[in-house]
């Protein structure tokens, strides 16, 4: 009779305990505002689930300490009521451990938590009496567990999901695979978390790239340009590009012609001041100041004070999501294969992706794109035909952009190919 008594409480308990790891797995995968913003769903446990939020790792706490201590207990009884029926205490730990092995493995470990992981909310607003009342009952001394943790492993508590970037992202790559999430969200998350990392320089429109209007031209031939382009925006310069007079605007432009067409307006009458950032800044930070600016482009100076390039809203924002074209961008592919050994790119091209494209490791502390590299190797402006070599690789300049001061596509041939 006490035998049964016995089976009977133990079994009670691994329940208990297989809801109560339910349970830890469901506050694990919630977060305090899900709580706050559950609450606010459930008026009849509102409350509670309040304060389950307010100190959700001392809930965690006790809840696991409960589980503990339930399937401690049940291990407890079983092995008394296998030692009065067998009688051979060999026998009584041999069955008891094998008991109390499938029914915490089976009935506490794996399946109750995948239940909390998967309906977290359902069970958490249902759970709540009972979590609170565990709190009430073992929370001193869940807290006192929780400091003495401390002390052994300073700043390694329940309360960090994640103890970097790298494990959150292996996780996003893992739902990706189960096809939890899609491969375009999956991207997005990853750029979300590199765009922190990414400078200015990374993102700009290069000084060579960058289409200038000169100050003195008239606002006729500035809309000729600005449509020439497809251009919402040029900057304005002097004698120099480094001497910059402002940010011409297009529609600034077209006021100037519907509303002023008898007068005589220069780019540099219709500019406006432009905004200055440098190379070295932080992406998000340089989106967060062209938002607060309330300006859609800035001009980007390098550690030495000289124009290195300009970045627009629009860059940024790709950098985020990806290309956003419209009806004026010109698809080109930044590398096209001719042949075996032969590739043709644009002069943006980033050295380390054309290092790729031929299995070299291209490297240069100069210059980061293709163009750069050959106008360094040339020592002076291109001309279409001009050919240099380096790393086993040979360069022909095949078309020259901005009006012929800078490289537009070029012809790429690996030497050993020839």
């Amino acid at each position: 009779m006490l035998e049964t008594l016995f089976f009977v409480i133990a079994a009670l308990l691994i329940a208990l305990a297989a809801w109560l790891a339910a349970c830890d797995a469901a506050m694990s995968v919630v977060s305090r505002s899900d709580l706050a913003r559950l609450s606010e769903q459930s008026p009849r446990r509102g409350e509670q689930l309040n304060r389950i939020g307010e100190s959700l790792t001392v809930h965690i706490m006790s809840v696991t300490f409960a589980r503990v201590l339930s399937e401690t207990l049940a291990a407890i009884l079983v092995t008394l009521a296998i030692d009065s029926l067998v009688g051979d205490w060999w026998w009584t730990l041999l069955l008891a451990g094998l008991v109390m092995v499938l029914s915490s493995f089976v009935l506490v470990g794996s399946s109750p938590r995948a239940v909390g992981r998967t309906r977290p909310e359902q069970l958490l607003r249902f759970s709540a009496p009972l979590i609170r009342t565990t709190r009430t009952i073992l929370g001193p001394l869940a807290q006192l567990i929780m400091a003495a943790g401390e002390k052994v492993t300073p700043g390694h508590q329940r309360q960090h999901a994640f103890a970097n970037e790298s494990q959150l992202l292996s996780m996003v790559d893992e739902a990706t695979s189960r096809d939890l999430i899609e491969e375009d969200e999956r991207e997005l998350i990853h750029s979300v978390f590199e765009f922190g990392e990414t400078t200015v320089r990374e993102v700009m429109i290069p000084r060579p790239d960058v289409v200038w209007i000169d100050g003195d031209v008239d606002a006729d031939s500035a809309l000729k340009v600005f449509l020439e382009h497809g251009l919402s925006r040029m900057p304005v310069v002097g004698e120099s590009s480094d001497d910059i007079l402002g940010i011409l605007y297009l529609r600034d432009v077209v006021k100037s012609r519907v509303w002023r067409p008898e007068e005589h307006e220069t780019a540099h009458h219709l500019a406006r001041p432009a905004h200055w950032m440098p190379e070295s800044k932080k992406a998000d930070d340089a989106l967060t100041e062209l938002r607060v600016q309330q300006v859609h482009v800035a001009m980007v100076v390098d550690e030495y004070g000289s124009t290195a390039g300009l970045v627009t809203l629009e860059d940024l924002v790709e950098e985020l999501v990806g290309e956003i074209e419209d009806e004026y961008d010109r698809a080109e592919e930044e590398i096209r294969l001719i042949s075996h050994g032969v590739v043709e790119v644009s002069s943006r091209t980033d050295i380390e992706d054309l290092g790729e494209a031929f299995d070299l490791e291209l490297d240069d502390e100069d210059v980061d794109t293709v163009g750069g590299l050959v106008q360094k190797l040339l020592g002076r402006m291109a001309e279409v035909g001009d050919v240099v070599r380096s790393d086993g690789l040979s360069f022909e300049v095949l078309r020259l952009d901005g009006k012929g001061r800078h490289v537009g596509r070029i012809r790429v041939e690996h030497e050993e190919t020839r």
